[in-house]
């Protein structure tokens, strides 16, 4: 089953100011383990812990098992104009299960820079969530700063599991927050690999389509099947949308078949020719085309 939902919630459209406030709020509530909401003091603190604990990293070398065999769901897909947090909250409050969301992460820098305030996916993970606890000491950093030269990157992904979400998509901290898994994967920077190498094209769509894969692979492994997705790698890392569209259908319509209960794209799109949206209506609710 497949669809589109319109609705808009462009709740990156925040100011740097504000950004950067809500990431020291959100290294502040990790720190100290809890928060104020509504007057009372909400404890995080044993939910960061058993989430930091928990923690696992793949590194490239690590193989994931495929699946041998069609999964027994008729997958749902859903195609929404909106945020990663607003879906992974619309799920959460449809089911016990903690759904899991893709983070478009920095290849170097856990959270990427939510604390100075910069305000693409990653950051907006990162300062409404204990994310950045269960990544920060992650290895992936180290190595792709300093033994990785290229900006290709690596297939390493880092899984967290039942991570606490304390702020709602517009900011505000949640009365109760509820848990969300991540999978932290960078993408290829296609943008600086193709201006310096044009010839690497197709390099770097083979590594796009490999990490497709391995993401969702690493997703299955972990147990999940309500998955949140979307234009992995098509903002500051300028892949091609279209290209990473198709990548997630024929794993998700292949190998993946039937793996996953519910999946999600969320794909937060401002442009007025929905370049970033478009494509994945057409892989994922070809009979609902974007409306104006």
């Amino acid at each position: 089953m497949s669809s589109f939902d319109f609705t808009f919630t462009p709740s990156l459209d925040i100011s740097r100011a504000k950004a950067a406030a809500e990431g020291r709020e959100a290294l502040a509530i990790i720190r100290e383990g809890s928060y104020l909401a509504a007057g009372r003091r909400v404890d995080v603190a044993e939910a960061i812990a058993q989430a930091v604990a928990e923690t696992r990293d793949h590194p490239p070398e690590a193989s994931v098992t495929l699946p041998s065999e069609p999964g027994p769901y008729a997958t749902s897909f859903l195609v929404v104009n909106g945020t990663s947090l607003a879906a992974a909250e619309r799920m959460a409050q449809a089911d016990d299960e903690a759904p899991m969301v893709l983070n478009f992460a920095s290849a170097r820098n856990p959270g990427g820079g939510f604390l100075g305030g910069a305000r693409a996916q990653e950051e907006s993970l990162a300062r409404a969530s204990a994310l950045y606890a269960t990544i920060e000491h992650s290895p992936m950093y180290p190595h792709h700063r300093h033994e990785v030269r290229d900006c290709l990157y690596t297939d390493w992904m880092i899984h967290s599991p039942r991570v606490p979400v304390f702020r709602d998509p517009a900011g505000a901290l949640l009365d109760t927050p509820y848990a969300c898994a991540f999978i932290t994967a960078p993408a290829p920077n296609a943008g600086v690999v193709l201006g310096r190498a044009p010839e690497r094209r197709e390099e770097v769509r083979a590594a796009m389509a490999r990490r497709v894969g391995r993401m969702l692979a690493i997703a299955a492994h972990h147990g999940h099947s309500r998955l949140v997705l979307g234009a992995w790698g098509c903002g500051v890392f300028k892949n091609d949308p279209a290209h990473v569209a198709a990548c997630f259908a024929a794993e998700l319509h292949g190998a993946f078949a039937g793996v996953f209960r519910e999946v999600v794209f969320a794909v937060l799109d401002w442009s007025e020719e929905r370049r970033f949206v478009r494509p994945f209506v057409e892989h994922f609710a070809s009979s609902q085309g974007p409306q104006k």
